[in-house]
Order: C-alpha cells, then structure tokens, then sequence
C-alpha cells in the first residue's frame, strides 16, 4: 500500500497485510493531527476494542511537524518531532487495537492549499474499505487544518459510486465542541466505554502534554461536562459523550452546499433562542 509522499506510514498492529487490515476496517475515523482520533473517536475505538467483527481504523493526514513544543521537546527540529509524533500515533494504534493506523504525513499548508494529492490518497483509503461509520471533523470547526481536511475527505467520498460510500459520516468536535447544536441536530457519541483505555489513550502523547496542552484532562473533562449539561430534566444516561453533527446528507447529494449546510445548523441555534426569549418575555 503506497501513497503520494515517500514518508507516509502505514501500521497494522497484528502484523496483517495492509490491504487486509484496511478492508476489515468497519470503524474508521480521518482526522488532521496525531491524537485527533483520540480526541474526537473513543466511541468508534471503544465499539471495536476486544469486539469479535469490529475493527476500527485511524487515518492522520499531517505529519505533525507544526506541534507546540517545551521541556524535553523544546530543541526539537520539525522533522524530529515528526518523528515522535509518528512514534505516539502507533503506540496508540497498538494500545487500542486498531487494525491498521496510516499516517499520510502531509505538512498542514498541503493540505489547504494543494489538494489533489491528499484527495487522491483518501480516495484510495475510503477504496479500500467499506466502513459502518466514519468519523471525521466538523465543518465549524475553528481550525483551518481540520476543516481542510474534512473538505479533502468529502469530495474524496463523494467521489465514490454511491453504493460503496459509508451509511454513516460523522463530524466530531475537537477545536471547537458542539454543545451548541440545537438537540435535534446533535449525535451522541457514547464515549465513557473503556475509561481507563480512554486516559492512556491520551497519555500515550506525551509531546503535546509536555508541550503545555493538557488534552488529556481537557478532553476527559469536556466529555463528563457533555453527558452531564445534556439535559437538565432527568439523570445522566451515559458517563461521557461525544458531540457530533451527522453529514451523511452530504453524501447523499454531492450538490448539497457545505457552507450552507453548516449556516444551517447555525440558524436553527439562532431561531430556538430567538423563540424561547420570546416566548419568556
């Protein structure tokens, strides 16, 4: 399996060949940055962790190479870093028992700003499975790289005959959550299965922790948060969640507008709080 640029990497922790670790994939998650997948897809990886027939998948576009970096990382060249965060991502994949875990290793300007490489590399990975569900990021996202990326993934998709595309295409929160959905367009992820897998998932990225982002108390904490504000008349149903904002539409009509799509859900806030501030006044 080979891809546009000679450092890409490709892992299988059980040592299958990678055309077979990648077509048995029946969760797979796209994602911008080593430890994205961590963020934004517990649920997927909790799905699938020690479950006979599912098998998850994690796919990071970029190589990392920008990451904040203090402490014992400070002196760090790019292509130094590059490599530990190379290094974590696998660790990762082995901890959590991914079937296969691709780094395709593109510096994030590339993927904003030169597409047809990355789309054609995505291309073939989407090719090579037949996901359940895929994971990826959401187009209100605040940060460039991510919504680059999940844009790479859409028209990469879109490309496919519709009967090989997913049933279901997810957008996850990472840089910026959706608890600001309004209910009917919220997807709960149900990410408090395996909690301990969970913390070491996130402890495996010592870099970034080190390097002052505390992820992995932020994301622990943000899921906990989640499950409790969901509602404010009943118990908590589940102990951590995962927003998300469902863009299998998208895939549905290849002429359906992501902008619009998005400005969308944003009405649909601003219409409830202009409803319910009338209606109590």
């Amino acid at each position: 399996m080979t891809f546009s640029r000679s450092d890409a990497d490709v892992f299988t922790p059980d040592g299958s060949a990678p055309a077979e670790a990648l077509a048995r994939v029946t969760h797979l998650c796209v994602a911008a940055h080593q430890d994205d997948i961590e963020i934004m897809a517990q649920a997927g990886i909790a799905e699938c962790h020690g479950n006979p027939g599912n098998f998850f998948g994690g796919v990071v576009v970029t190589d990392g190479s920008g990451s904040p970096r203090s402490g014992a990382y400070e002196k760090l060249s790019d292509a130094q870093m590059c490599a530990v965060r190379r290094e974590e991502q696998r660790r990762a994949a082995a901890l959590g028992r991914y079937s296969i875990q691709i780094q395709l290793a593109y510096p994030s300007a590339a993927v904003k700003t030169s597409a047809a490489a990355a789309r054609a590399d995505l291309g073939k990975i989407f090719s090579g499975c037949t996901p359940q569900v895929v994971y990826l990021h959401n187009p209100a996202d605040k940060h460039d790289t991510h919504v680059a990326v999940l844009l790479r993934c859409l028209e990469a998709l879109r490309a496919l005959p519709p009967g090989r595309r997913p049933r279901r295409v997810l957008g996850c929160e990472v840089w910026r959550d959706l608890d600001w959905l309004v209910e009917a367009d919220k997807v709960a992820l149900d990410a408090g299965r395996e909690p301990g897998l969970a913390a070491e998932l996130l402890k495996v990225f010592a870099s970034q922790i080190a390097g002052g982002k505390r992820y992995d108390l932020a994301t622990l904490g943000r899921r906990a948060a989640n499950a409790t504000f969901h509602t404010s008349h009943a118990a908590d149903k589940l102990e951590a969640i995962t927003w998300a904002m469902d863009l299998t539409p998208l895939l549905q009509d290849e002429k359906f507008d992501v902008g619009a799509f998005t400005l969308a859900h944003i009405d649909r806030l601003r219409a409830e709080v202009a409803a319910r501030l009338e209606r109590l006044a």
